[in-house]
């Protein structure tokens, strides 16, 4: 069986293409689009771990802390994305539980490596 990645974002790239990435790391791969669906889609589906791009319309660390201070969440392990330049926003992931805040570039580059860690550290 496949673990299940689930992966918000609301630009088409790079999220699509970090969804065919993890598809061909052998992941079961479920995308939600809208920040209002995300703790649900968590809470339902039980995630092996969650990636969220920053860059939505919401803020997403609130989210992120909420996933970390609920029992039946918190053992999931989150990696957040945003563009080189967020430097706030990835630290206010950080903050928030995040087990890693990395760059665009440093995901697409380093994702096999990326998902160990974060599978690791939890």
């Amino acid at each position: 069986m496949q673990p299940l990645a689930l992966v918000f974002y609301e630009k088409l790239l790079p999220g699509s293409q970090l969804v065919n990435r993890l598809q061909d790391l052998q992941y079961r791969v479920q995308s939600v689009h809208d920040p209002g669906q995300l703790l649900a889609a968590v809470r339902r589906d039980m995630p092996m771990l969650l990636l969220a791009d920053l860059a939505a319309r919401a803020d997403i660390a609130p989210l992120i802390a909420a996933l970390k201070v609920d029992a039946a969440t918190s053992h999931i392990p989150v990696i957040a994305f945003a563009e080189e330049k967020a430097v706030a926003q990835l630290a206010a992931a950080e903050q928030a539980g995040a087990a890693l805040a990395v760059s665009e570039s440093a995901l697409a580059s380093y994702l096999p490596q990326l998902l160990n860690q974060a599978l690791h550290i939890e």
